[in-house]
Order: C-alpha cells, then structure tokens, then sequence
C-alpha cells in the first residue's frame, strides 16, 4: 500500500505573496498533498498546481499538522533572522510530536527581500505592490 505523504505549509498569508506561491510551488513537488493552513487571512485564489488544498485553522500548529495526517511541516526562510525564530519553533514543535518533520525552503533570490508586511505598507502608502502579489491580491489590498 503506498502512503499518502502530506505537508503543511502553514502562514498567516497576509496577505499572500509571490514568494509564497514560489514555496507553495516548490513545496508541492516534495509531498503528495500539500495543505496550506491558513491562520489569519482568508485566502480565495487559485495556486498553481493539483495536489494541495487551503484549509483554515486556529489551533496549536502541531495539532492541526495532527488533524490534517501531515508528516512535514513546510517553512519558508528569507534571511538569518528567520531562522533564529523557525530553529526555536522546531524545538518546541519536535517535544509535541516528534514524528512530524519540519523542511526548509529557502526563498528563491528574486523574493527574499519581499515580507506580507512591507507589502501591506507599501500599499497603505500609495505605493504600487503588482510586483510582490498577484493581481487579485493587489486589487483587494487597494480596495481595504
């Protein structure tokens, strides 16, 4: 029997950037199924790819890795200061359950620097973002 081997990318997406669908687009080619957990933003677009789906969650990250039958858990690093903050998640992460693997992505070089937040400040300025989202992204940050 050939086990179905899930990952979990889990984010606030907030909003969601084309840095994110490059992990999500690399991400998918590492499992079968790939859930994007969606912690705050309310995510409608469509991904490129077949084998994940979005899913909401408000629960501790480990639990819902749990619920979903996840046996990765998929993280997106940018710079070294991600990485202090992910290596003390994976610690806590590992002494709740211990069988669910975390992966590091790094970013691809042309989206290190883009970050949900400068996006959003960006934006609050005036400033154009069709860089960093896509187009409907763009569209519902300028109608907030």
């Amino acid at each position: 029997m050939v086990k179905n081997r899930v990952g979990l990318y889990p984010g606030t997406f907030d909003p969601i950037t084309v840095g994110h669908y490059d992990i999500i687009r690399r991400a998918s080619k590492l499992v079968d199924t790939l859930v994007i957990g969606v912690a705050i933003a309310k995510m409608t677009e469509e991904f490129p790819g077949t084998n994940f789906e979005v899913k909401p969650f408000n629960n501790l990250l480990m639990h819902f890795a749990e619920q979903v039958g996840a046996a990765i858990i998929i993280r997106g690093l940018r710079a070294v200061s991600d990485f202090e903050y992910e290596f003390q998640m994976v610690g806590m992460n590992r002494r709740l359950n211990a069988e669910i693997e975390t992966v590091f992505l790094m970013a691809s070089d042309q989206h290190q620097f883009i970050a949900s937040s400068l996006v959003k400040e960006i934006a609050l300025l005036n400033g154009d973002i069709t860089k960093f989202v896509s187009a409907t992204t763009a569209e519902k940050i300028t109608e907030r």
